[in-house]
């Protein structure tokens, strides 16, 4: 059995690091409930897998610059 250890300022620098991660994914969560209009919502969203989330966040930067290219109004 492998053993791993960490210095206390190892594991602050760790929990800041998880922190940060977990307030980016409800950024982006929020973002993409926003941009959905409700097709799925932030709980939703959460439950999702970090794949199915990128692939959505695919979707709605391809509809984002499809609506720019043909100049329609993006709400």
């Amino acid at each position: 059995m492998m053993l791993l250890t960490l210095e206390p300022e190892g594991v602050k620098k760790l929990i800041d690091r998880y922190e940060k991660d977990t307030k980016d994914i409800k950024k982006s969560c929020l973002q993409m409930s926003w941009h959905l209009r409700g097709g799925a919502s932030y709980t939703d969203l959460l439950n999702m897998s970090n794949e199915e989330r990128e692939i959505i966040n695919n979707i709605i930067e391809s509809h984002m610059e499809t609506t720019k290219q043909s100049g329609l109004p993006y709400f």
